[in-house]
């Protein structure tokens, strides 16, 4: 048993939870560019002033490894979030939550035909219920949507989120051998860096909206909760059982996204969302169930 891997998972899920509901509320209070900017500013200034011991005894080993750090800075931090505060403004926080239990689906199938990770038959099937529900979110309930190619531009977009947080759990596999401190800080740094830029453009795009008090008490939740609490976390889970099983829990962040949603937001609760959510939490209990004997 992984009980505290588990318990760590679970508590990760819930602050990526509350990640779509924040990015919804910050609308008209602080725009998405700007959002990705703060959080990982405020990230970074309370993530650094923890882990400057642990960082000059990681340093030669982080020289070494800077383009991975590099890596999941730019694409698990700010490539996913990003993406996801521009998802919410086109779409609902309980579509952006649910849609993201496809996350999972494309760490098995990256991992088995990179790595041929062994799967077995349930874990398959639990995947193919996960994506099913995953999509059925994506149609709003009606498959014939996707025939015809109409998805909402919101939940469409959500696929490079989806995409980039998948290879950044997967690359988690080359993570140097440093402290969770470190591990956390220097993509951290990265983040920042490379969301500069993309504040810029919105600056210069005439699209930013300074933050409001509002505005900067959703880039806190998101830099202490969502970035800091949740990525140690989750590492650690990944640590302890593989990307694989770790990443199956991130079929609960849905389930916390949409009670936060309905309880925060006010948001409808339709019954494609219920039906996508059981779909979800059977493919986590039958993949788990199934996990090969060797992981």
């Amino acid at each position: 048993m992984h009980r505290q891997a588990y318990l760590f998972l679970v508590i990760a899920a819930l602050c990526w939870g509350g990640n779509a509901v924040a990015g919804k509320l910050a609308i008209g209070h602080i725009s998405p560019m700007m959002l990705t900017f703060w959080r990982w500013f405020f990230a970074v200034v309370i993530i650094f002033a923890i882990s400057l011991k642990d960082l000059r005894h990681d340093w030669p080993v982080i020289r070494r490894n800077i383009p991975v750090l590099g890596f999941l800075g730019v694409v698990g931090y700010v490539v996913f979030n990003a993406v996801l505060y521009t998802a919410v403004t086109y779409t609902s926080a309980i579509n952006v939550t649910v849609e993201q239990t496809l996350i999972p689906v494309l760490i098995f199938v990256v991992n088995f035909a990179l790595f041929r990770t062994r799967v077995s038959w349930l874990q398959i099937l639990g995947f193919s219920l996960t994506a099913i529900g995953s999509l059925l979110t994506a149609a709003h309930g009606d498959i014939t949507t996707l025939l015809t190619l109409t998805v909402n531009f919101g939940d469409a977009i959500m696929i490079i989120a989806i995409a980039a947080y998948a290879l950044y759990t997967i690359a988690l596999r080359w993570r140097p051998p440093i402290s969770w401190k470190s591990l956390m800080a220097v993509p951290a740094l990265f983040a920042l860096v490379f969301s500069t830029p993309l504040a810029a453009w919105e600056y210069s795009s005439g699209n930013m909206i300074w933050p409001d008090t509002t505005g900067w008490m959703v880039a806190l939740y998101t830099a202490i909760f969502a970035s800091l609490v949740a990525q140690v976390l989750y590492i650690r889970g990944v640590m302890e059982i593989g990307a694989n099983r770790a990443g199956l829990f991130i079929n609960l962040v849905p389930v916390f996204g949409t009670l936060l949603s309905v309880i925060v937001l006010g948001e409808d609760l339709q019954l494609f969302h219920v039906a996508a959510l059981a779909l979800a939490l059977i493919g986590i209990a039958i993949a788990e169930r199934g996990k090969p004997t060797l992981t």
